[in-house]
């Protein structure tokens, strides 16, 4: 299987999909963020020069930088790899189960879930790993959940060009969980349709039917 590197392909409407965001300017320093970490330390009720607390700002501001690396990633860079040897394989390329967590951008607590990605190729496919880390990529930044739906179907349909989408996100929200209303177990589920699973709903019952399978 020959592996090609193409050129990107002009941007349309998703700016998102081919430059990472924005840092703010200026960015707070490490520093900054450590003494940010202390003061929220204090308002919990906590005293942040305990022993039990000393480092905790730093292990916090490490943990940020991994938590949140999405912001530094550009999701184009992901797909722009794709192969060409799939015969005359005409029909929809399916990964289901695909783990993932976030943060959601109200509360900055965890969700987590998994996501389903189906696309229809036109001559070309994507590595099936690049999807999963295409979930990454957005996963690991401040989120709701229906945005970052909306993103990763974009992104796919932006530069692979395929003839249909189809992206189904589940997830427990722990600012639901845990907090608020309190109801642990619950969960959400949100979809994106683009190209002919947009246009035909007989498409995006076979989508959700063997993301289900009979086997779950």
């Amino acid at each position: 299987m020959d592996a090609v590197v193409e050129p990107l392909r002009k941007a349309a409407t998703a700016d998102h999909v081919r430059q990472a965001p924005p840092a703010p300017s200026p960015r707070p320093s490490r520093e900054e963020a450590q003494a940010a970490v202390r003061t929220l330390i204090a308002f919990a009720g906590d005293h942040p020069d305990r022993e039990g607390l000393l480092d905790t700002p730093k292990r916090v501001v490490d943990a940020y930088e991994e938590l949140y690396r999405g912001y530094r990633e550009v999701p184009a860079d992901v797909l722009d790899r794709t192969f060409s040897e799939i015969g005359a394989y005409d029909d929809l390329v399916l990964v289901r189960d695909i783990d993932f967590s976030s943060h959601c951008e109200h509360h900055m607590m965890p969700f987590m879930g998994r996501a389903h990605i189906a696309y229809k190729p036109v001559e070309r496919v994507v590595g099936l790993s690049k999807l999963a880390r295409l979930v990454d990529v957005y996963a690991h930044r401040l989120q709701t959940q229906e945005h970052m739906t909306w993103q990763i179907a974009t992104a796919i349909e932006e530069i692979l060009n395929p003839r249909g989408v189809a992206v189904m996100l589940e997830a427990e929200h722990m600012c639901m969980s845990v907090r608020g209303v309190e109801k642990p177990g619950s969960s959400t589920i949100t979809t994106q349709f683009f190209g002919s699973f947009r246009d035909n709903p007989d498409e995006q019952v076979r989508f959700i039917t063997m993301v289900r399978g009979s086997d779950r």
